[in-house]
This record gives structure tokens, C-alpha cells and sequence, in this order.
């Protein structure tokens, strides 16, 4: 009977920690994160190729949204829905922007104070439940200028990112200038290959084409998610060393 209590004991104990070991990753933004629905194919949010980067300790939990800025992620209780279930050791993904700065669609605009304080309000929430967040600046957009220059899409946004990282001290990826930096580097022609950029009548679900500078098809969203782990690399993020493990024949 001693015996049989101390083996139940041990199970519990062991359950336990591995749930322990068990790491949720939220992810908080708009369309250029999200999870697309086969209606919207090719288009590709870069959290979902993200998502499959780490091992089964790790479960990634896409929340972005098409169309939210942090005022609208907030209001609509997207950002409840995460914090609600945010465990110590967790971590949070922060990338907003594209919808904060559109003055043109009042419905989702945020004014510079305002997404100040939103992305305080969020890192501040984040390690008050003990987890970690991630603080990104928004994905550039593709346009270049006559020069062949991609030009600064995000320029009073992605600077208020980067001043609010440099105060709260958490830890930062400026995916705006890393993003332009690549697709610059690739060029015009090269880099409309990875955006949402299709002729007529070549895809099901675009019989007019699309012409869209701001949305990666699968290819771009798979570079994004690259890159976003790159730099996750550089700066020594803990994520790292929760990567999944390569089959065997693909190390020969």
C-alpha cells in the first residue's frame, strides 16, 4: 500500500511539472500576423508559419486580427481574451500599427498618445501575470519611390514603438527596419513576389487580381517568420531554446 502511494505521488509530482514545462506563446495584432481563412489564400499571415517553428512544449495561440489596431484589440476584448488566460512563464507577442495610424478609417485609428499608452498598458499587463512580453514594430509596407528606394511607411508609429521599448526595457524587434532592409536588398520586381500581387484569372479567389503592397502571400509570410527568428537569435531570446528538432536526414 506504502508503495503504490508513493508511486501515485510521483505521477502527480511528474504531471505536474510537465505542465509546468508547457509554454503558451499569445500572439496580439493585425492582418499581417493573423491566421487567413482558405477564402483569403494566398494571402498569409506571418504567425502561422511562425507557429510551427517550436517544439511540443510550445503552443502558439494567434489572436491577431484583420483590421485591429490596439484601441479596436482592446475595445473588442481580444486583449481580454489573452490576458484572461496568460500563465506565468507565458509569452506575448506585441506588433500593432498598420490600423493605429489610418487616419482615413476612423473606426479603428488611434492616436499617437493613445497607442502609446495602449502598448504600455499591455507590456505593463503582461509581467504583472508573470509572463514575458515581445514588443515588435509593424511590418513595413512595398512601395518604392522613383529612386528604387522603399520608403518609410510607419515613420511617427514605429518610432513611438521604439521609444516605448527603449522606457519599459522589454524586449524589442524592430521588424520595420528589418523587413525594409530585406526587401530592399531584393528589390522591387523580386520582393512583389513575396506581397499579395496577382493578375487576373490566376487564382480562384482573385478573378480580378490583387494589388495589395501591405499583405504577404505564403512565401513573404514564411520570410517574415524567418527573419522574426533571426532576430529572435540575435537577441538571445529563451523562445530560441524551445525550437523544434530537425528529422535526422535533413542535418546530413
Amino acid at each position: 500500500m506504502a508503495k503504490l502511494l508513493i508511486t501515485i505521488l510521483f505521477m502527480v509530482s511528474f504531471s505536474g511539472m510537465a505542465a509546468t514545462d508547457e509554454i503558451n506563446v499569445f500572439m496580439a495584432g493585425d492582418s499581417t500576423m493573423s491566421i487567413k481563412q482558405v477564402k483569403a489564400f494566398p494571402e498569409t499571415g506571418w504567425g502561422m508559419p511562425f507557429s510551427i517553428f517550436f517544439d511540443e512544449s510550445v503552443t502558439v495561440i494567434n489572436r491577431a486580427k484583420n483590421g485591429r489596431s490596439t484601441r479596436t484589440f482592446i475595445s473588442e476584448g481580444l486583449w481580454e481574451s489573452i490576458t484572461s488566460e496568460l500563465k506565468e512563464g507565458d509569452y506575448v507577442v506585441i506588433q500593432f500599427g498598420h490600423n493605429d495610424q489610418s487616419k482615413k478609417k476612423v473606426d479603428r485609428y488611434t492616436s499617437p498618445e493613445q497607442y502609446t499608452e495602449n502598448l504600455m498598458n499591455f507590456i505593463t499587463q503582461v509581467r504583472a501575470k508573470k509572463a514575458h512580453p515581445l514588443l515588435m514594430t509593424p511590418v513595413t509596407r512595398r512601395y518604392f519611390d522613383e529612386a528604387g528606394n522603399i520608403k518609410q511607411t510607419h515613420p511617427i508609429y514605429s518610432d513611438l514603438v521604439r521609444d516605448v521599448a527603449a522606457k519599459t526595457k522589454v524586449d524589442f524587434i524592430d521588424m520595420d527596419s528589418v523587413t525594409r532592409e530585406y526587401f530592399q536588398a531584393m528589390g522591387d520586381e523580386n520582393s512583389c513576389l513575396r506581397y499579395m500581387q496577382l493578375e487576373a484569372n490566376v487564382h480562384p479567389n482573385y478573378p480580378k487580381g490583387v494589388d495589395d503592397n501591405t499583405h504577404f502571400n505564403e512565401l513573404g509570410a514564411r520570410e517574415v517568420a524567418q527573419l522574426v527568428l533571426a532576430q529572435m537569435r540575435k537577441i538571445n531570446h529563451p523562445l530560441v531554446n524551445k525550437l523544434r528538432v530537425p528529422d535526422p536526414k535533413h542535418l546530413k
